[in-house]
């Protein structure tokens, strides 16, 4: 079978002088039916030339199901008379969402023997909602305040589009199900009478906030908040004692949070600070007298403050001084008795935890002190805790080698309980080794790269290897364990994270120095760390595979441009955002006028035109030779319209030198979104053929 031609119909583009032909531009088109003509024909030609690796693809899909727990509980968490938790069935793809009465439980639930808790109550059945739908995604799951109802949200495309359906939990009688392509978060009142949701333009933009009176028709609904700036998405949460409704319109670099009593549901939302341009901002109710706050209006890596009262003007905030200048706030959490920080410290996620006492304002809190586990590459999150009464904190801690463990943190105590710890079974986990590394960019910095390893490979550079990385919009990439990577480990293959710039592993001044007109450091941070994975001797230097998806592919698809163009034997580029240029120069794209913020705004600022176009994947395809690329997209992706990848693909079969040895492969999942498939075993086979293709091209097919 020949790789399929795409139709080539040259359209002309000049912006700021520069004329452009894209051939391809038809493709814009989604309805255009030869569009889907020729994804369809494309996954054909992957399905054709990766045939002989469904051995491979069924093996390692064996392999995670046999690691796998397929018939679990999660760890119950108390809330209002109940614990609740979420459990899955051997065969079944989707969770079903529980809950067991306090009353007849009086300690924690364990889960013994795959026996469901005496007396549990079915919130909700994922996989009977699912019904048949190809594709299946809940947003919100959310009980009134006091348990007698649940709210969830779906999209069944793929597209975050979401209805919303409310039920009467002790009857089980849907009681609304009209509100139709909303957002995906939603707050109650609480009564219990109201909820709180977003709704979406037609650029898939959340710019409005409306109130749902329960058993009433949409029309009815009342506009609370439009926000008219583009840049600008709005969301809607509940505080952990469902007394507040919490309003945020934020940007990429600006941020305004308005505040609602929930017990006021017809009440006018309250803005605790007007919107500055460049300082983002956040807050946590903190008692009757005030708020928890955080910024960046002074300090880069976010000041925590006392507010008083539900509003005040940030000359009014008072710091508070539980973290130093080079440690990055993430977040704040407020439970009666304890505040916990969530911040980055020595480029990973860490918790501190500041207890609470008697008076007002400042004098309110104790001395912090800092949630402490061992690893080097140990990273630290909050776990479900949702009880604002409660005297222990649910601590999530987890690394490339250790699966997730979840513990219990009593802060008066000062003392830890383990709850649970992943399992694995039939896998020797001491066989892993895991370590940080340091490469040096080329301006001079030092780039962290996290790396985890069988412990029969050694840098002796014979080893394969894969390099993962994202770098964009302050997002981490942190370290964190899963069970499909071990097939990876299992063949040889050192596995490794670049922790680029563009991310905030190392602060929010490393995110700065990744986006906008300093956008290349993100790329150049990336060979550099593929460079030094291969100089220091743990991987071949023709054995190295690099991975990235959405705005990772668009790291994915530059590096292939920096020299030297033979560094890597096989990329993965996921849901890739590869045609930049195109989509920043469109307004009329979702996401486009948001990301300017990002990446620049190429229809305004001549530089940045000129900029994105050299960064630009697609628009630095050359008569050349190139690696193997599996490029992998989804129909219904609204923040990569699969017209990027399947353009990218097009043009490198037009003009890249053709290699049989060196494929260009994309496959498309025609019925889902930007995350792809959602059932766990469709999640499984499509990660197990990915791995196979990858592993065949690396040369590490065999396990050790």
């Amino acid at each position: 079978m020949q790789p399929p031609r795409a139709p080539q119909e040259p359209v002309e583009r000049t912006v700021h002088g520069d004329r452009t032909v894209d051939e391809f531009g038809w493709m814009a088109d989604r309805d255009d039916p030869r569009l889907l003509a020729y994804l369809e024909a494309e996954n054909a030609y992957a399905a054709h030339r990766t045939a002989p690796l469904e051995p491979l693809v069924e093996t390692i899909v064996g392999e995670i199901r046999a690691r796998t727990v397929e018939t679990d509980l999660t760890v119950p968490v108390q809330h209002g008379g109940w614990w609740y938790y979420t459990r899955t069935v051997e065969g079944l793809e989707y969770a079903v969402h529980a809950r067991v009465a306090v009353a007849a439980h009086p300690t924690r639930p364990q889960w013994q023997d795959g026996t469901v808790p005496a007396g549990e109550q079915v919130l909700l059945d994922e996989n009977a909602e699912a019904g048949d739908d190809d594709y299946f995604a809940v947003g919100a799951c959310e009980t009134s305040p006091d348990g007698s109802r649940l709210a969830f949200s779906v999209d069944r495309e793929g597209d975050e589009r979401f209805d919303l359906v409310v039920r009467d939990l002790p009857t089980g009688a849907t009681i609304d199900d009209g509100l139709r392509g909303i957002g995906e978060g939603l707050a109650w009142s609480l009564a219990g009478e109201h909820v709180y949701y977003t709704r979406l333009d037609d650029l898939f933009r959340a710019h409005e906030v409306w109130r749902h009176e329960i058993g009433t028709p949409m029309e009815e609904d009342v506009l609370l908040l439009a926000e008219p700036d583009e840049r600008f998405y709005l969301s809607v949460a509940s505080t952990r004692d469902d007394r507040t409704v919490v309003i945020v319109s934020g940007s990429k670099v600006t941020s305004e949070v308005r505040l609602l009593d929930a017990a006021q549901p017809t009440g006018e939302p309250i803005v605790v600070t007007p919107r500055q341009h460049q300082v983002l901002y956040d807050v946590e109710p903190c008692g009757v007298d005030g708020l928890v706050g955080w910024h960046n209006a002074d300090r880069e890596n976010f000041e925590i403050c006392w507010v008083p009262g539900s509003s005040a003007p940030m000359e009014q905030w008072q710091p508070l001084g539980w973290t130093r200048p080079d440690e990055l706030v993430v977040g704040v959490d407020v439970w009666d008795d304890f505040v916990v920080v969530s911040l980055r410290r020595d480029g990973l996620p860490a918790l501190r935890v500041v207890p609470r006492r008697p008076g007002p304002g400042p004098a309110g809190f104790g001395e912090p002190r800092d949630l402490v586990v061992s690893g080097e590459l140990t990273a630290l999150s909050l776990g479900s805790t949702p009880d604002p009464g409660s005297s222990t904190v649910q601590v999530v801690h987890e690394s490339l080698a250790c699966p997730v463990a979840i513990e219990d943190y009593d802060v008066a105590s000062d003392s830890w309980t383990l709850v649970r710890r992943r399992e694995v079974p039939g896998y020797d986990l001491t066989r892993l080794r895991e370590r940080r590394l340091w490469a040096q960019a080329p301006d001079g910095t030092r780039v962290p790269i996290s790396l985890v390893h069988r412990d029969d490979v050694t840098p002796d550079g014979s080893a394969a290897g894969l390099l993962v990385g994202y770098g964009a919009y302050g997002i981490a990439s942190d370290p964190y364990f899963s069970v499909a990577r071990l097939s990876l480990l299992d063949r040889g293959v050192v596995y490794a994270i670049a922790h680029v710039r563009g991310g905030t592993e190392l602060g929010w001044g490393w995110y700065e120095q990744g986006r906008l007109e300093r956008k290349a450091a993100t790329f150049t941070d990336f060979v550099a760390c593929a460079d030094t994975l291969v100089g220091e001797g743990w991987v071949a230097a023709d054995r190295l595979a690099a991975e990235g998806g959405s705005a990772g592919g668009w790291l994915i698809g530059a590096v292939l441009d920096l020299p030297p163009q033979d560094r890597f034997a096989v990329v993965h580029a996921q849901v890739p955002f590869v045609d930049p240029l195109t989509t920043l120069l469109d307004p009329e794209l979702p996401l486009t006028v948001t990301e300017w913020e990002e990446w620049g705004d190429p229809v305004g600022d001549a530089a940045a035109y000129r900029r994105i176009k050299e960064l630009s994947p697609y628009e630095q395809v050359a008569a050349r030779s190139y690696p193997a690329i599996l490029v992998t997209a989804s129909v219904h992706d609204t923040r990569v319209y699969v017209t990027e990848p399947a353009k990218w693909v097009a043009r490198l079969r037009s003009r890249a030198v053709p290699d049989e040895a060196r494929p260009v492969l994309l496959r498309t999942e025609l019925d889902s979104g930007h995350a792809g498939v959602s059932g766990r075993y469709q999640q499984w086979q499509r990660v197990a053929w990915e791995w196979a293709v990858l592993l065949h091209h690396l040369r590490a097919t065999a396990g050790r």
